[in-house]
């Protein structure tokens, strides 16, 4: 990790690609000891343990300040009952983060909502090493640190795909659903951005773990 803020000039620029962009961009990172913490706290409570659904990368690559100290494939969740498509790469407490968000959120919705049970989550991003919405020298994302997860869409088991895009305004079910969603959502992740949030999640739900406020206690839900 780099100490202190760090800004990347254009020659190491060149070397960091905004994931399916393929465009350049720059970003600003800090040390932040929490994080290594907290992954080791995950990593040591024998909560991930070899399965059919998760899989051990050795790295991931990028800049110093991008990656994880073990990061993980994870092609289901809810303890492999609903999977993710495409797996996601994420760090250690981004896993039960998620699994709690599904059993006690996302699924009993799909029941209430449509009669039925949730199979899958479309996955639109998770690892990519970038700064914040791929704008080039602003703050680098938890996506950077496979702290972050993007859920474009949510699958039934009849078959049917409940879209945050068309979603969110769709018909009443579809509605109430993904609002039951994003507030399941803010009682488990320190940072919820949806459709009401800004243009850049117009069409999706991000999800992290990253720390706000002075005291890092804070929460972000839009």
């Amino acid at each position: 990790m780099l100490r202190g803020w760090v800004k990347f000039g254009l020659t190491i620029a060149a070397l960091l690609q905004i994931q399916g962009c393929g465009k350049q961009a720059y970003f600003v990172a800090k040390d932040e000891p929490w994080r290594a913490d907290e992954e080791r706290r995950c990593l040591a409570s024998g909560y991930i343990r070899d399965n059919p659904y998760i899989t051990k990368r050795n790295s991931l690559g990028g800049p110093a300040p991008c990656g994880a100290i073990q990061p993980l494939y994870v092609g289901a969740t809810a303890h492999g009952a609903v999977e993710l498509k495409p797996e996601a790469t994420l760090q250690c407490p981004m896993v039960p983060a998620t699994d709690h968000w599904v059993v006690t959120s996302v699924m009993p919705a799909a029941r209430r909502y449509f009669g039925t049970d949730l199979v899958e989550l479309k996955v639109i991003a998770s690892y990519s090493c970038r700064p914040r919405n791929g704008i080039a020298g602003g703050i680098l994302s938890e996506h950077g640190l496979a702290n972050a997860l993007d859920i474009a869409a949510f699958r039934l088991a009849d078959g049917r795909e409940v879209s945050v895009l068309s979603g969110w305004n769709g018909n009443v079910a579809e509605r109430a659903f993904l609002r039951a969603v994003h507030r399941g959502a803010c009682r488990t992740f320190t940072t919820v951005l949806g459709p009401n949030a800004d243009r850049f999640h117009r069409d999706h739900f991000h999800l992290d773990l990253a720390r706000h406020g002075r005291g890092g206690g804070g929460r972000i839900c839009r």
